[in-house]
Parts: C-alpha cells; sequence; structure tokens
C-alpha cells in the first residue's frame, strides 16, 4: 500500500505541473498570481514523494509520503478557492480581481494592476476551468495517498 501511495504522491503532482506548464509554455495561458498559489504545494510534494522514494526503507518515508499527500489536498484547496473567485462565489483578493478606480494615486494603482486576472478563467473545459481541475485532482490524489498511507497502519 505505501509504494502505491509514494507513487501516487509523486505522479499526480507531477502530472498537474506538466499539464500547468504544458498549457503556460505551449497553450501560451498566462498565470495569474492564485494559478502560482496553486503550484507551490505541488513542488513541495514532488520533492517530498521523491524522498519517500528514494527513502522507502527508512522510518522517513512514511511522513514523508504523508506530507507530500497533504501539499497536494493544500494544492487542492487553493483550486477550490481559486475557482470560487472564478465563478464569483466569493470575492478574490483585491490586487488580483479589482478594478483600478480613479483617485490621487491613480497611475501608480494602474501601473500595478495584473494583467492577468485571477477572477477570469482564461480556457474551461465543461464549465470548469484549471483552476476547478486542479481542486477536482489534487483533492482525490490527496485523499488517495492519505487513505493508502492510514490503510498501511
Amino acid at each position: 500500500m505505501l509504494a502505491r501511495a509514494r507513487w501516487i504522491a509523486l505522479l499526480v503532482p507531477l502530472a498537474l505541473m506538466a499539464g500547468a506548464l504544458g498549457s503556460q509554455y505551449v497553450g501560451h495561458l498566462v498565470p495569474c498570481e492564485l494559478c502560482m498559489w496553486q503550484r507551490y504545494p505541488h513542488y513541495g510534494a514532488i520533492v517530498a514523494a521523491a524522498l519517500a522514494i528514494l527513502l522507502r526503507r527508512t522510518p522517513l518515508s512514511l511522513p514523508l509520503t504523508m506530507l507530500a499527500g497533504l501539499l497536494i489536498l493544500i494544492s487542492g484547496g487553493v483550486g477550490a478557492y481559486h475557482a470560487g473567485v472564478e465563478y464569483k462565489w466569493w470575492p478574490g483578493p483585491q490586487h488580483c480581481t479589482g478594478t483600478v478606480q480613479a483617485g490621487a494615486d491613480f497611475l501608480k494603482r494602474l501601473l500595478a494592476a495584473p494583467v492577468v486576472r485571477c477572477d477570469e478563467p482564461q480556457w474551461t473545459l465543461a464549465g470548469i476551468s484549471l483552476a476547478g481541475f486542479n481542486f477536482l485532482l489534487s483533492t482525490l490524489g490527496g485523499l488517495a495517498v492519505l487513505v493508502l498511507c492510514l490503510k498501511r497502519r
């Protein structure tokens, strides 16, 4: 069970990051700030899972695999938040979703405004954005890793 959990913990974030980077560099989609926030836990999960595989015969393998599972779930949580911002269920960070309004420091705020807004999905499939897919796949993957780790006990 633990061997399967380790491989899931490595392959899920690798696949999701390949999709994210492919959509950026091949599909020419520009990631917003919340898109980038979703990537950081995946990077950590890749490192933790790779270490768990390398240290598979040591007591560190289980906690590293569980850490990878938790990091994958965290990315899924950020994906859920981002998807909710895109679907206008709740407001996102003002600097990433707000409009620039006239005032004394208008030019400063205009120049600081993001080019890519966090509340406008650049791509969807069946009404689900990339953030929504990250939520779905990360949640399923992270839960699978943790369930397999707990079954081992």
